[in-house]
C-alpha cells in the first residue's frame, strides 16, 4: 500500500478507528443481539442486514489500521511561494482556456467533487513545488500530456476535512 499521508491523517484515522471501536461496534453487537432474539435465523433478514454491518465495521477497522501500519508520513508545510499539501491552487488549463481551483490533499482524502486532488495525481505531482506564474507541464502517460499555468495559491489547512471512506 504505501500511501502518503499527513501526521493529520494519521489522527483523523485513529479517531475513526477508535469511534468504530467504541460507539458503531457497541452498537451492532446490540443490533445483532436483538435481531437474533425474533427468531429463526435463516429467514430473518434484520439478522443478516445487522451481521452485514457488524462486519462492515470491523473490515473498515482493519482497513484504517492497515493504512496506519503501511503508511509513508509526508510533510504538510510547504513554502509560502510554492505549492504544497494542503494548498488551494487556481489553475489555468491553456488547451481549454479555462480556469480551475483545486486543493492539494493526499490520496485517502481526494474528492474530485469537492475539488480535492491527489498529490499522487498526474496534475497534482506535476504541481508540486511549482509557484505562481510557472507554466508546468502535466504528463498522463507516455504519449499524453498538456500545460498549465500556476495564478494563485493558497494555503487553507486541513480544518473539517474528512476522510474518504471506502
Amino acid at each position: 500500500m504505501y500511501d502518503e499521508l499527513t501526521k493529520s491523517d494519521i489522527e483523523k484515522m485513529k479517531q475513526e478507528i477508535e469511534y468504530r471501536k467504541l460507539v458503531v461496534r457497541k452498537q451492532a453487537l446490540e443490533a445483532v443481539k436483538e435481531a437474533r432474539a425474533h427468531g429463526d435465523l435463516s429467514e430473518n433478514f434484520e439478522y443478516h442486514a445487522a451481521k452485514k454491518d457488524k462486519n462492515q465495521n470491523e473490515s473498515r477497522i482493519r482497513y484504517l489500521e492497515r493504512m496506519i501500519k503501511t503508511a509513508k508520513i509526508v510533510s504538510d508545510e510547504s513554502r509560502d511561494d510554492e505549492v504544497g499539501i494542503n494548498n488551494t491552487v487556481e489553475v489555468y488549463f491553456e488547451d481549454d482556456d479555462e480556469i480551475d481551483t483545486f486543493k492539494l490533499v493526499t490520496t485517502i482524502r481526494g474528492n474530485s467533487l469537492k475539488g480535492y486532488i491527489s498529490t499522487e495525481s498526474p496534475l497534482g505531482r506535476a504541481l508540486l513545488g511549482h509557484r505562481v506564474g510557472d507554466r508546468v507541464y502535466v504528463k498522463v502517460n507516455e504519449t499524453v500530456g498538456y500545460y498549465v499555468e500556476i495564478r494563485s495559491i493558497s494555503n487553507t489547512g486541513d480544518e473539517g476535512d474528512t476522510i474518504r471512506k471506502f
